[in-house]
């Protein structure tokens, strides 16, 4: 098999950098994994990294859909195999990078997905479940599989009963493409927790409320804004005159390094994973693992 250097990584943790280090220096390229950086104009509040940030690096599964448009995971893993394979073809190295558990585990395990949009009466139906509701409708189906799902996160929750009332595995079959490499990066914890503050104020003094602002002026849906959560969904609730600027901001900290608890959660299961410690040299420690893994 091709061989594929997956790149790990929480919100803030500084894993585009690192990518962009180790693409310059292997003659790689970047296969954006991140849910929400597939769309275009969600900019800021994706974290999406700028073109002076590439350094000249080529990046895709950047801005290859319109908002308010359904995006399923079989079309983002069609578009990654052909972003790496076209890599592999220039005789580039391919680093499929980001924070998304599930994008990730679809290329670098090679989910064998069902296609197919969602049934709109049943995505409705499970938005308004509460994650009882979400959990008993699961277990019906596939008990053995609720066990394994964190009965807390209630968007997981959704998208696992919508499979379920579809008729459609809870469970992706794999059939893995690539012999791969995965590196997770890692920080303590408290100090992760302050670069995301830090990221967070830069991001508001870039104007990322002005950029949820355009959207809505553009004709982006406010359903699409909140269901995009985090960043999307709290400025739109502040913007509604729901949230005062203060709340706004508390909630919208506390749901990020949320999310980040949750990316490691997700990370820590993957038993391949080799974790490279961001305080110790961690562009010269992956290019160690990398230089051994190609040979």
């Amino acid at each position: 098999m091709e061989k594929l250097v997956v790149i790990a990584g929480t919100n803030a943790s500084g894993k585009s950098d690192l990518a962009v280090g180790i693409a310059r220096a292997v003659d790689g390229e970047v296969i954006s994994a991140d849910s929400r950086q597939v769309f275009r104009g969600l900019d800021l509040g994706s974290g999406k990294i700028s073109p002076a940030e590439m350094q000249g690096v080529p990046h895709h599964l950047i801005d290859v859909a319109e908002p308010d448009t359904y995006f399923s995971l079989a079309q983002y893993q069609k578009l990654a195999y052909e972003a790496i394979d076209g890599a592999l073809a220039r005789g580039k190295r391919p680093l499929l990078t980001g924070g998304t558990g599930l994008y990730i585990n679809a290329v670098a395990d090679g989910y064998e997905l069902e296609p197919g949009e969602p049934v709109a009466d049943i995505r409705s139906r499970v938005e308004n479940m509460s994650c009882e509701e979400l959990l008993e409708i699961i277990k019906r189906s596939d008990p053995e599989g609720a066990e394994k799902l964190d009965p807390c996160n209630k968007r997981r929750l959704e998208r696992a009963a919508e499979k379920v009332m579809t008729g459609k595995r809870l469970e992706n079959r794999a059939n893995k493409r690539y012999d791969t490499l995965v590196l997770g990066i890692t920080w303590p914890r408290q100090e992760l927790y302050d670069r995301i503050e830090v990221r967070l104020k830069r991001r508001l003094e870039e104007n990322m409320i002005g950029e949820v602002e355009g959207l809505r002026a553009a004709g982006v849906s406010d359903d699409f804004l909140y269901r995009l959560g985090l960043e999307y969904r709290y400025i739109l609730l502040y913007l509604q005159g729901k949230l005062t600027y203060e709340k706004f901001y508390e909630e919208l900290f506390k749901e990020i390094r949320h999310l980040a608890k949750e990316q490691m959660t997700w990370f820590r299961k993957r038993q391949d994973m080799i974790w490279i410690d961001m305080k110790d040299d961690p562009l010269g420690k992956a290019l160690e693992h990398i230089e051994r893994f190609m040979k």
